[in-house]
């Protein structure tokens, strides 16, 4: 498949909570940070801690931010701090667009999902993050869903998530083509705290796909 990848994966390493670890993701060359701003997840950031965090990323490197169904009042204070959004949860595409600054859209494959709607449905969207389904949890699962449900060709750039690690990441590269791959447990010691070696490990493995 090819879903617009050109000639490289980006990547992006999602749920980041320590500046040591957005040091190191930066010096591996990672594409785009984000940043979880929906309080009932376990790598929740306050605004503050936001500010903190994102003041340490350079230039040409993508600050998104996570929410979740979230007030757009609390979603316009945390825009100074960030590039580009993310929305995992029921938002409408008026709702996503109403912000200044680009978005991409999350979507759990769930069985009855069609793509091809979704993809015209958020017509404005810059990409459509794919996420495995777990009912109740809106993402960061852990989990992989069948790659081959994904239509070879989809109006918008695929980001891949859902249970990536260094493992499986070659396959999911070669079997998809997305245009982005986005990974947050499967780089982590715990929640929130990224792993030093699978982070280089999970690049590692991204570039040995992308050569092939």
């Amino acid at each position: 498949m090819s879903h617009l990848s050109l000639t490289r994966t980006r990547i992006k390493f999602c749920g980041l909570t320590r500046a040591e670890d957005i040091d190191l993701a930066v010096s591996l060359g990672v594409d785009a940070l984000g940043f979880v701003m929906w309080p009932n997840s376990k790598r929740g950031l306050s605004i503050e801690q936001l500010a903190s965090l994102s003041a340490r990323v350079p230039a040409f490197v993508t600050r998104v931010g996570l929410f979740v169904d979230q007030p757009a009042e609390f979603i316009e204070r945390c825009l100074p701090y960030l590039d580009m959004l993310q929305f995992h949860g029921n938002e409408t595409p008026e709702e996503c667009q109403r912000y200044s600054l680009p978005w991409m859209k999350a979507l759990r494959m769930q069985e009855e999902i069609d793509l091809v709607h979704e993809t015209e449905r958020y017509g404005l969207a810059q990409a459509l993050l794919l996420d495995a389904y777990r009912p109740g949890v809106p993402g960061g699962t852990g989990e992989t869903f069948d790659w081959s449900r994904i239509p070879a060709k989809l109006a918008k750039p695929v980001i891949l998530a859902g249970g990536l690690t260094a493992d499986n990441i070659a396959d999911a590269v070669r079997q998809v083509g997305p245009y982005a791959v986005d990974v947050s447990g499967g780089i982590e010691a715990s929640y929130g705290c990224k792993d030093a070696n699978k982070m280089a490990s999970f690049v590692r493995h991204v570039a040995l796909a992308n050569a092939r």
